[in-house]
């Protein structure tokens, strides 16, 4: 009875997931029919009015891309010669900063590099 009741419920988790695949194809195949019908609709109203089918496209200039990027570097950049952008006490940078506790170290030998 075991072996029979496992063997129902495997069947049944296969017919639902296979009912989910078909659903999820029958919606992709719907959206697709959909957008087919748009373009040709499309197309033909182009055709009757005389006017050129244009295609769908995405309209991008490179250039726009290049310069938005070039106008934004002034955000993370530097203020020319150097100079902080706050009004306040420049706060040296971190990289010039002396490490914690690097007075206290004693048992470093300096020697004369030759």
């Amino acid at each position: 009875m075991n072996d029979f009741a496992a063997g129902v419920i495997r069947w049944i988790v296969r017919l639902a997931v296979v009912a989910v695949g078909v659903v999820f194809f029958l919606s992709l195949l719907t959206v697709a029919a959909l957008l087919a019908v748009v373009w040709g609709a499309r197309a033909l109203w182009a055709r009757v009015t005389g006017r050129p089918v244009t295609p769908w496209a995405m309209r991008m200039d490179p250039r726009a891309g290049w310069s938005t990027v070039y106008r934004s570097t002034a955000r993370w950049s530097a203020a020319p010669g150097g100079r902080p952008v706050a009004d306040g006490p420049a706060e040296p940078a971190v990289r010039s900063r002396e490490l914690p506790g690097a007075r206290e170290v004693t048992d470093v030998q300096a020697r004369d590099v030759s």
